[in-house]
């Protein structure tokens, strides 16, 4: 896994996890543009989140079965098919399904994280799929930052139809750079999407990574949704190329996270991940005094992706480690929860925003970072310990 593959993987990545997320600064413009309202625009987020994990607990497992060097670029190239329907969509329904469709398909970034774990040493592992993971999460970051000057510039069709452009061409310079590698396991496809379940119900370790990090992004998603309310509103009311450009101060978050997969490497994962849920409370007390302060809105954005984002790469690394052979199917299971718990967050943006504006949603993600930490409390010297014999003897 050299330096060069190795951000190649991060930008790929980068590139296709942010196809998820041109849509969020645009919500307000997008609904204008179509004739509906903000709230129902929202649904935009959910939609690409649900068809996001839908693709990954259906497409991803692949990985341990079938080339790689294939699967990545037939991969980018329906993702850039779906993208090219978002550019053309005439209404808000249509744009729904088509963006869903986009979610099902733009799964390379999480194929491509497992094979970086399969190609790295044990003496790196950590280091390349944190750089990997963090190339996916600063292209969230920045697809919200591009989309809004694309959008003031161009409008936001032309966003979706750059993407689809650019997927194009990375899926021919994946096909050229990754290499080929036998498959790990021989299965029929119900028997390979059933053994994601059997490999979580076995390892109780990989159960409770996956609940921690599907609170986690309920609380990532949830609190980005509902910026975009809140920048749009009085007092505020900034336009959406503003609104993208609070996308840098989160990048600044990403790259301080890439650190965390060296403290995998060192043995210190389950400590860093309860510091890292004491910064998440920490974030969403800040940002309760965003609604008429924009320096706490900048704030708790750096300290929420500094402890989400670490928290992310600390419990991938984790869940690979409990498995050489199935590491794709492991991966199909934690972004899959991942992305459940984004959409519940979402969604549930939307429904706080219409209760209580942003201090219900900031109560509600200071109340939720409480509960996950009690979680880690609990589980951080049995249950979220991967054992040396899991390591040692990997099972599918």
């Amino acid at each position: 896994m050299s330096n060069r593959l190795t951000l190649l993987f991060a930008v790929a990545g980068g590139t296709a996890v942010g196809n998820l997320y041109w849509a969020q600064p645009l919500l307000e413009f997008i609904a204008r543009d179509l004739h509906s309202s903000p709230a129902t625009a929202g649904w935009l987020v959910t939609a690409t989140q649900i068809g996001y994990a839908v693709g990954i607990l259906l497409v991803v497992p692949l990985g341990d079965v079938l080339d790689r060097r294939k699967l990545v670029p037939i991969m980018m190239v329906c993702a850039a098919a779906a993208l090219t329907a978002c550019a053309l969509a005439p209404s808000l329904g249509a744009l729904l399904v088509a963006i869903a469709a986009v979610g099902v398909t733009t799964v390379s970034g999480q194929i491509l994280t497992p094979l970086a774990g399969d190609l790295a040493d044990d003496t790196n592992r950590g280091r390349i799929v944190g750089t990997v993971v963090s190339g996916l999460l600063i292209g969230i970051l920045v697809s919200r930052t591009i989309s809004g000057f694309v959008a003031d510039v161009a409008g936001w069709r032309t966003i979706f139809a750059a993407a689809a452009v650019v997927a194009l061409v990375l899926a021919g310079v994946l096909h050229r750079s990754i290499p080929t590698l036998p498959p790990k396991e021989r299965l029929r496809y119900p028997a390979l999407i059933a053994s994601v379940a059997t490999a979580v119900a076995r390892e109780r370790a990989v159960r409770w990574t996956l609940l921690l990090g599907a609170i986690g992004f309920a609380l990532f998603t949830m609190f980005w949704t509902s910026l975009t309310f809140l920048l749009s509103a009085p007092p505020y009311g900034y336009p959406v190329s503003v609104i993208g450009l609070f996308g840098l101060a989160g990048l600044a978050g990403a790259l301080a996270a890439q650190r965390a997969g060296r403290l995998h490497d060192r043995g210190w994962s389950l400590p860093a991940t309860g510091a890292a849920w004491v910064l998440t409370l920490v974030a969403f007390a800040v940002a309760g005094f965003g609604g008429h302060s924009v320096v706490a809105v900048l704030i708790a954005i750096v300290l929420l992706d500094v402890s989400v984002q670490g928290m992310l790469i600390l419990n991938q690394a984790r869940v690979f480690s409990v498995s050489a052979s199935a590491r794709s199917r492991l991966n199909t299971a934690f972004v899959t929860s991942n992305f459940i718990g984004g959409a519940i967050g979402s969604a549930g943006a939307s429904v706080l925003w219409a209760i209580g504006g942003w201090s219900a949603v900031s109560t509600a993600g200071a109340a939720l970072s409480v509960v996950a930490l009690l979680i880690w409390l609990v589980g951080r010297r049995t249950a979220l310990v991967v054992s040396d014999e899991t390591v040692a003897a990997p099972r599918p």
